[in-house]
């Protein structure tokens, strides 16, 4: 091993948690602008301004889309947009909170496909590490419990992103990053789109949306994937689900620091239980 090769090894853990950060912050900026612009039309201007702004900060990067990178970017992108689309359904049929844990489920839903279809082996300790982070989100988010439809489609958006991370831990590897990127977010771009219009597709209402639909467009998508499918080419699918479950605590910080939020000790407790989760597992794979 090189020491190239280490210092990406090093890097890609802390490169991820970057990255659940920005998607933390995204959801206190995008609460109050999602209640301006519908949600698929706000999604679907998100993407599509990604895309454009990587085109034209890179417009040579379209000479590497070939075949097979299409045809895996678009597959992952595929599970990408169904988990959004379906977050956002069982959300407008259950509350946030049950939403938020749901989803976090994915943490446990990813390694169960990863040994299904890639074959990982998981360990006693990478399962431990993953009950950690189970009940740690649970107490972040749970306030009650009912199983109902929204409930039923927010699970299926848990397997979604749970199987866009093992795909990308299986297809990223040797693919040009940035262009893996632009086809998954474009498809994720035109299935939001294609929702938006039939649904009657909205414009941001002002410069406060437009503020952060850029915002979220360039940091919490562009950049934030192409970290995430970088970063998945040098760990395993389940590291990467521990780390990114970090987004819940980062969400729930950036709520008490700017949105005013309370902080009890059950918030607490849970997220001292996904960082001791995600530090765990870091340190121990490192």
């Amino acid at each position: 091993m090189n020491a190239r090769h280490q210092m990406q090894l090093r890097l890609a853990p802390w490169a991820l948690l970057a990255v659940s950060a920005s998607w933390g912050a995204a959801f206190v900026l995008m609460k109050p602008a999602i209640e301006r612009q519908s949600v698929n039309s706000f999604l679907a201007t998100r993407f599509f301004i990604a895309v454009l702004a990587m085109v034209v900060l890179r417009p040579n990067v379209l000479k590497k889309l070939n075949r097979d990178l299409v045809l895996k970017g678009s597959l992952a992108g595929l599970f990408l947009g169904s988990g959004y689309i379906f977050q956002t359904l069982g959300l407008a049929r259950t509350g946030a909170a049950i939403t938020g844990f749901v989803t976090g489920l994915y943490v446990v839903l990813t390694p169960l496909i990863a040994a299904l279809v890639l074959k990982e082996r998981i360990t006693k300790f990478t399962w431990g590490c993953v009950a950690v982070a189970t009940v740690g989100l649970a107490l972040l988010s749970l306030r009650g419990w009912s199983v109902g439809v929204g409930e039923a489609l927010v699970f299926l958006s848990a397997i979604a992103f749970a199987a866009h991370i093992v795909a990308l831990s299986k297809w990223s590897f040797g693919l040009d990053a940035y262009a893996l990127t632009i086809v998954q977010l474009a498809i994720c771009g035109f299935i939001t789109g294609a929702i938006a219009l039939g649904q009657g597709y909205e414009t941001p209402p002002d410069s406060g949306v437009w503020g952060v639909v850029i915002f979220t467009a360039i940091i919490c998508t562009a950049v934030a994937f192409i970290v995430q499918t970088w970063s998945q080419a040098h760990m395993t699918s389940t590291k990467v689900a521990v780390i990114l479950t970090m987004e819940v605590v980062f969400a729930a910080l950036f709520a008490v620091v700017f949105g005013g939020e309370s902080l009890t000790l059950q918030v607490s407790i849970g997220g001292a239980m996904v960082v001791l989760a995600m530090y765990l597992i870091v340190m121990k794979e490192a």
